[in-house]
């Protein structure tokens, strides 16, 4: 238990380095340098992230908990299969970089005019970051992470709350650290007109969230979904608009109401798509898809029936919401050396795919000990024990294991 303890700490910290998480990075950059001259208000903001983070850990947690006990054999990052899930996300990420353009401001009022990012609502902001980065967190698993959390969810629910946990305070540790060292407010320039720019020039990785989760919902949900969430993002577009004029007319003490009337209309227009989303999805199934290359479509009853007959088989789970599986797949599965050896050695390929939920493959996972994806199986010629490969691939790394996989059905 200890060192699942550990393990998920460490992976908790490598997490920050994942790039599913980079877009929210960003919006943490922006609140240390807005505050790094005023280390008691930094210190504050990191406390707030740390327990946002937690807090929305233990959320996610007990309904994983809770799914597994009513028999659903759910992992790390189910709630990314979820189509609904998707598109909010979408939406909260299309609207932080409307407000880091400047489009529109969080708190704004005429009793308080520039003083955004203040105490109360500088706390909750970061607060919120916390939770949308252990949300945005979940498609990656960093190395250390995937043992800990296949371990944790074999355990009884008070041993997985409180490795999770340790999940999380890795994840918050670096931010929340920092936020409580001021003499690394000597080496940051001093606030200028620069941060207006840096804090524009930071909304467009969020954009680039937004634009990876769009493909994501078309690949789980179809083009029906897709026309949907763009509706989406154009009405939130507009109110956003709408609330920013609101704002600079009530600045110069103008009537505002009607504005804000407008917004209030225009995103209770972005719910009508969203409330269909699910009733017109029309699923794309990315498993063919990817399957098209293989030779044998992922089920567990196939395995069971090709194994041992002399071929190894290399099984790849993966998910399109799954931002490691992507990387591997183009870096080294789909690379001409691994075809080539694929060929050399006969060895099946099978894709199991988890883009929507997957029951059989969640089953496999936990039958495995891993608690999310990437998971990468190669199954000996000879029908021996499979051999789990790492989660981060090297074509190296996959020859060599066709190679001993081939070795072992040759001594046999």
């Amino acid at each position: 238990m200890l060192t699942a303890i550990a393990a998920a700490f460490l992976g908790g910290l490598i997490l920050n380095l994942m790039p599913c998480v980079f877009p929210v990075i960003s919006l943490k950059a922006l609140s240390l340098l807005r505050h790094h001259d005023r280390p008691a208000q930094a210190r504050a903001e990191g406390l707030a992230f740390l327990l946002g983070v937690v807090v929305t850990m233990v959320a996610l947690v007990g309904v994983l908990l809770l799914a597994r006990a009513g028999g659903s054999s759910v992992g790390w990052g189910f709630q990314l299969q979820s189509p609904l899930v998707i598109a909010l996300l979408i939406l909260v990420m299309l609207g932080s970089a409307l407000n880091l353009f400047g489009l529109f401001e969080v708190g704004l009022s005429v009793q308080r005019v520039g003083g955004i990012g203040g105490d109360r609502g500088g706390l909750t902001g970061s607060a919120l970051t916390g939770a949308l980065a252990i949300i945005v967190a979940t498609p990656c698993s960093a190395p250390f992470m995937a043992s800990a959390v296949g371990y944790a969810l074999t355990q009884p629910p008070v041993v997985s709350l409180i490795i999770f946990i340790s999940l999380a305070l890795g994840f918050a540790a670096p931010f929340t650290l920092i936020s409580f060292f001021p003499v690394l407010a000597k080496v940051l320039p001093a606030p200028g007109a620069w941060m207006s720019t840096l804090k524009q020039g930071l909304a467009f990785p969020m954009l680039g969230a937004v634009g990876w989760l769009i493909w994501v919902l078309e690949r789980q949900a179809g083009s029906a979904a897709l026309a949907a969430i763009l509706a989406c993002c154009l009405l939130l577009s507009f109110a956003a608009w709408l609330y920013g004029m609101a704002q600079k007319r009530q600045m110069m003490g103008r009537r505002h109401w009607a504005l804000h009337s407008a917004t209030v209309v225009f995103l209770l227009l972005v719910a009508v798509p969203l409330l269909n989303l699910n009733a017109t999805a029309t699923p794309q199934n990315s498993a063919e898809t990817a399957q098209a290359a293989a030779a044998v479509a992922w089920t567990p009853q196939n395995v069971e029936a090709i194994k041992g007959q002399g071929k190894p088989i290399l099984v790849n789970f993966t998910a399109s919401w799954c931002i490691t599986c992507q990387v591997n797949d183009r870096t080294s599965l789909s690379t001409q050396a691994v075809k080539a050896a694929m060929a050399r050695t006969d060895t099946i390929y099978m894709v199991a795919d988890s883009t929507k939920y997957n029951p059989d493959v969640e089953q496999a996972l936990s039958d495995f000990g891993r608690g999310g994806l990437p998971l990468y199986v190669v199954y000996p010629a000879d029908g021996g024990k499979p051999v789990v490969l790492p989660q981060v691939l090297t074509p190296n790394i996959v020859i060599s294991a066709l190679d001993r996989a081939t070795e072992h059905g040759k001594k046999s």
